[in-house]
């Protein structure tokens, strides 16, 4: 299920940024995990839908499947 959000931070260089969610969580997403719109078209602020993942390696939670709303 799609999850709504905005971006909260970008990490450029690094190639990763963060979401914050409708409860105010901040999730981590990688630049592969930007479906229609390349990474450096995101910028703080833009509204995003996304899916909520385990991270892989115990760090609660990630975002997969980012897609940045339209409008």
């Amino acid at each position: 299920m799609a999850t709504k959000g905005t971006v909260a931070r970008m990490i450029r260089d690094r190639g990763f940024g963060f979401i914050r969610d409708d409860q105010g969580e901040e999730l981590f997403f990688h630049a592969s995990a930007v479906q229609n719109a390349s990474f450096d078209a995101l910028a703080e602020g833009q509204q995003v839908e996304f899916e909520k993942t385990r991270d892989p390696r115990g760090r609660g939670y990630r975002a997969e499947n980012v897609r940045l709303v339209a409008g």
